[in-house]
């Protein structure tokens, strides 16, 4: 008989997470397939987790902390557009590696997802701080996070569903479209 594997809700959530980026799609992880792929019996899940809803809320808080701390690590030491330029490559990688993850880290979170509003509001000021390095503040930085996010969702969502089949260089499309949204946003504040 092998060892009892040591199980906790970290591990269960881990391995969903895995298995949604695999699929593409966080739905296709259900509690019967997760079971499975952890070598126990369903109803065993629920010593980790409530429900169905409880895992994706998991999974969801799971894929905020790894988006923000990717995006932390590329603009770490970096301000204005260096950092802005590594912000929005790291958060095309993550959105490229991650297809189960990152559809749930684009939306606002509930105000009863204390967790969840936190970790929201940490990447907003992450992203604060790298506005008032392009010299933004106030609604002046809220208008252009909104828009980098616009920018880097439609993007990476254009490219995940196979929208771009010129044989045109992506990564350069993608410099390209970083660089203007820069000049915009801070050519608009003076």
């Amino acid at each position: 008989m092998g060892k009892r594997r040591q199980l906790n809700r970290e591990k269960v959530i881990e391995k969903a997470a895995v298995m949604a980026d695999e699929t593409g799609s966080v739905t296709a992880v259900s509690l019967t397939a997760l079971a499975q792929a952890l070598e126990i019996r369903p109803p065993s899940l629920y010593n980790h987790i409530a429900s169905l809803d409880d895992l994706y809320d998991g999974l969801t808080l799971f894929g905020m902390q790894q988006l923000i701390a990717d995006l932390r690590q590329a603009s770490l030491g970096l301000v204005g557009r260096e950092a802005v330029v590594a912000l929005a490559h790291s958060y095309r990688r993550f959105a490229h590696e991650h297809p189960g993850l990152y559809p749930l880290t684009i939306r606002a979170p509930e105000p009863d997802k204390t967790e969840l509003v936190a970790l929201s509001q940490e990447l907003v000021q992450m992203l604060l701080l790298l506005m008032a390095s392009l010299g933004l503040q106030g609604d002046d930085a809220i208008h252009a996070i909104r828009g980098l996010r616009a920018v880097l969702h439609g993007f990476t969502s254009l490219e995940a569903a196979g929208g771009y089949k010129m044989a045109l260089e992506q990564e350069e499309s993608f410099r390209r479209l970083i660089d203007a949204y820069l000049d915009g946003v801070t050519r608009s504040k003076n």
